[in-house]
């Protein structure tokens, strides 16, 4: 089994998250391993008790089945020369990037916009006044797909004539949320999704957190729209500054709460967003 298949297995197996992943994968590495046995797992990661799930998964997981799940899959492994540097930064980037679409956009510059589902008009007139803008700057935007400021900040660089990203929490063959088809449907063909997670995986709650820290490495710069105090824009946004990149968030309406979480995040010296250039002035290569 080569590096390559590992990566790739590590990718589909259940019942671990990211962080053991890496740690399986770094073992391997060291010792210049690439067929692990359940039992060496084990060892590793310490565990006295494990799920059912895991094991299965692992030892199912062969060389033959691994091709068979992999058919029709499109994918970037973390060792492919077009998996974005960007995203290696981070702690524990995916091991594998699934997609659909123009995966050269990965190479390009890229800023996300991130924000509410409930996004009110003025969220929605936000995303039309800085995205065209950023789009002339040559930056393709990101964002997560879902309702809300999400979609806006896809649609707006679409019909501006940009380019745009969504990542998904799901596999890349789901639209999630149904709202979205649309979109996601003019994504597929001519920009595109990206998720760590293979076809067929439906939406589970803590998919979108880890989605959100993809959103947060790619990109050189993240802009938040109508997050209240407890949103998961700003889960994202903490992930975007431990990764070192640029925050922005946009000022609302003081009396309503939808935005403020952006105002938290203002006070905490993300830079506060009244134009377009003030996002740009901060990128690199304005």
């Amino acid at each position: 089994m080569s590096r390559e298949v590992l990566l790739v297995k590590l990718a589909l197996c259940q019942g671990m998250g990211i962080e053991k992943k890496w740690r399986l994968l770094q073992y391997a590495q060291h010792y210049q391993r690439s067929d692990l046995s359940f039992q060496e797992i084990l060892q590793v990661l310490g565990y006295n008790r494990f799920s059912e799930t895991l094991r299965q998964n692992w030892q199912s997981l062969t060389p033959d089945e691994i091709n068979q799940r992999m058919l029709g899959q499109k994918y970037l492994s973390y060792d492919s020369p077009l998996y974005p540097t960007n995203l290696k930064e981070i702690a524990y980037p995916p091991l594998v990037l699934f997609y659909e679409g123009r995966k050269e956009l990965l190479q390009k510059r890229l800023v996300a916009f991130v924000g509410a589902r409930d996004a009110t008009a003025y969220g929605k007139r936000v995303i039309d006044f800085l995205v065209p803008e950023v789009v002339r700057a040559n930056y393709v935007v990101v964002s997560g797909l879902a309702k809300g400021i999400d979609s806006c900040a896809h649609e707006a660089a679409m019909v501006c004539g940009g380019y745009t990203i969504g990542v998904l929490g799901t596999g890349v063959d789901l639209c999630y949320p149904s709202q979205s088809r649309p979109i996601y449907q003019k994504m597929k063909k001519e920009h595109l999704l990206i998720s760590e997670y293979p076809r067929g995986t439906t939406p589970q709650k803590h998919h979108f957190p880890m989605r959100n820290r993809i959103i947060a490495g790619l990109s050189q710069g993240l802009c938040v729209i109508e997050a209240k105090s407890r949103s998961g824009s700003l889960i994202t946004a903490q992930q975007a500054l431990e990764d070192g990149r640029e925050v922005f968030a946009v000022p609302g309406d003081v009396l309503t709460g939808h935005s403020a979480g952006c105002h938290d995040l203002i006070q905490d010296g993300a830079k506060c967003v009244h134009s377009p250039e003030d996002i740009l002035s901060e990128l690199p290569q304005f």
